[in-house]
């Protein structure tokens, strides 16, 4: 299909801002690089070439644009199901910048890659009357959020996951994954169960020690986008 007008000039834009960065890298003015390509970026937001030249332009001098520029990127890749790059892009905003919220990217992946575990409406979550630092329902809030609280919250304790069929826990030491359990499995095995569990409830209880560590993961982001890609290559 002939290119319009439009595209060709949006193609043209492109390429002459790719054009004028390297110039500016060439002589040493990243700073007016950078410049140039945030203000291409805003006329052409979806452009991964754009994104992908300023991501390493930046690099580990300006962190937290390369971790924005990652994050954005991972939205896209995952649009285009190109999921092994997504999952590189989140893992490096996520390890660029703690404060950034990787949930949503986690999510879909996970509608994307497995359908088949898509929340189902379900009747209104109810929870018993007990003490508990965080609860929801899984069908407004994924495990992924519930993750990300207490990972930023550093808490020590379990998250409790019920499903429509079965349960699991899910626990935490200063935020870190260190165990899990699920359906007669332990650590590594019961956590993929965990992830497979998208319509229920959950609560989180802190607890005064520590639990011993049976998953082994450089971060809970390492192993929750590995898990993603373990269930991913079981399912084909």
């Amino acid at each position: 299909m002939a290119k319009t007008e439009s595209q060709s000039e949006h193609v043209s834009e492109i390429e002459a801002a790719l054009l004028d960065a390297e110039l500016f890298v060439k002589y040493k003015a990243t700073d007016r690089a950078v410049k140039l390509l945030r203000t291409a970026i805003e006329k052409n937001s979806r452009s991964i070439i754009l994104r992908e030249r300023l991501r390493e332009i930046c690099g580990e001098k300006h962190p937290e644009e390369t971790a924005r520029q990652s994050l954005a990127l991972a939205s896209l890749y995952i649009e285009r199901e190109d999921f092994d790059t997504a999952h590189d892009r989140l893992l490096e905003a996520k390890q660029l910048d703690e404060r950034i919220n990787i949930a949503s990217g986690l999510e879909a992946i996970r509608r994307a890659r497995r359908p088949d575990l898509n929340p189902q409406p379900g009747p209104e979550a109810h929870f018993e009357r007990r003490h508990f630092t965080l609860a929801g329902d899984l069908s407004a809030i994924s495990v992924f959020d519930a993750i990300q609280v207490i990972e930023n919250a550093k808490l020590t304790g379990s998250l409790h996951i019920t499903g429509k069929t079965n349960e699991g826990l899910v626990m935490f030491n200063e935020g870190r994954i260190v165990d899990s359990d699920c359906d007669g499995e332990t650590a590594d095995a019961a956590f993929e169960r965990v992830v497979e569990i998208t319509s229920g409830t959950f609560e989180f209880q802190k607890t005064a020690t520590a639990f011993p560590q049976r998953i082994k993961a450089l971060s809970n982001t390492n192993l929750l986008l590995d898990t993603l890609r373990l269930l991913d290559e079981k399912k084909q």
